[in-house]
């Protein structure tokens, strides 16, 4: 019975050492051992490490004017970033673990402006960018000059960081059910259920008492030779919007808001050419409506392009995080040839 006892310790502690071992090596990345915390903050913020005088002087101005200009078509105003100015002497453990950091230096031993972005300094996933100059001009013009970078760097991890929770935490069934009738498919994180499947349409939303976020999966027409026009575009949106979305009451449908005009993008993410469309959405005969982004691919069917678009119901709360989330998943489609032999 002794001898038992003792193998059962000897097991119990083996699997233990197993089990922290596993841990160890899951905290370990390329460069060696990590055992970095995750970031904290806000979806959405971002510290800006900086003294006073900078921050209210022209280098604050030019990023409160690149980081804090309004959301894209958002049915209220609301900044693409919120900025959080720390001044260097207060920049302790407790700040240096948020997601976005911008680290301003003004200096005279700086010997010319610059702009430099490490990742996970640290915490994980995060972002710190720093922005030296030996003066104010300096540092204003260096924003200014690389203020596509600054931006669509903070934009991108942002995303990549619900992309990277979607794939982590994904609610299994619905990207093989999306990619056999589409030939690609989204990541759809935990929460996600399917509401509605044809042979051409899917919509999958994440739902509360007072929020709704939807994905669409659908195909248009094309033929084949020049991209449609944004007005041909929303022209066929709206004909599968009627047919597939109903709204709440008798003859009510989603539809294109017409208040004010969907806007039309090219982009090029991971190799893959799209169309991006936002606008706001609305339902005929009720008065529902909300932010909406669309990508729209050329289809792997011919004589069809694909359209993957997010839509925001939440009328009681801002909607930027909540449409950069739905943004973030139409983001991770990917065709099917690239994931189900993996």
């Amino acid at each position: 019975m002794k001898t038992r006892h003792l193998n059962s310790i000897v097991r119990l502690l083996s699997i233990m050492a197993l089990a922290v071992i596993a841990l160890f090596l899951q905290s370990c990345d390329e460069k060696g051992v990590s055992l970095k915390k995750t970031v904290t903050g806000k979806a959405g913020e971002v510290i800006v490490v900086s003294d006073k005088g900078n921050w209210e002087a022209e280098p604050g101005t030019a990023l409160r004017n690149l980081l804090a200009v309004d959301y894209p078509l958002l049915p209220q105003k609301e900044p693409s970033f919120n900025l959080i100015n720390i001044p260097k002497s207060n920049f302790s453990d407790l700040f240096k673990s948020h997601r976005n950091i911008i680290i301003l230096t003004i200096s005279s031993s700086i010997a010319e402006p610059k702009v430099s972005m490490e990742r996970d300094k640290w915490a994980q996933p995060q972002l710190v960018i720093y922005i030296e100059s030996p003066d104010r001009e300096g540092a204003t013009e260096v924003i200014e000059k690389n203020s596509e970078l600054i931006f669509n760097a903070i934009d991108q991890i942002e995303k990549d960081r619900i992309i990277r929770n979607a794939k982590r935490y994904e609610e299994t069934g619905l990207r093989p059910l999306v990619a056999e009738t589409f030939g690609g498919s989204p990541y759809f994180p935990n929460g996600y259920s399917l509401k509605k499947h044809t042979k051409d349409f899917i919509w999958i939303s994440y739902e509360t008492t007072y929020t709704n976020q939807g994905v669409l999966i659908y195909t248009i027409p094309y033929d084949g030779k020049n991209f449609p026009s944004l007005d041909s575009l929303i022209s066929a949106q709206n004909e599968v919007l009627k047919n597939n979305v109903p709204g709440m009451l008798e003859g009510s449908y989603m539809t294109t808001g017409t208040e004010i005009a969907p806007v039309m993008k090219n982009y090029k993410y991971k190799g893959e050419n799209f169309v991006e469309v936002r606008g706001l959405w609305e339902v005929a005969n009720d008065y529902m409506g909300g932010p909406f982004v669309e990508h729209v691919f050329y289809s792997k069917e011919q004589g069809k392009l694909l359209v993957v678009e997010g839509f925001v119901y939440a009328p009681r709360y801002k909607k930027r995080n909540y449409l950069r989330q739905v943004e973030a998943i139409i983001y991770s489609f990917d065709w099917a040839e690239n994931f189900l032999n993996k």
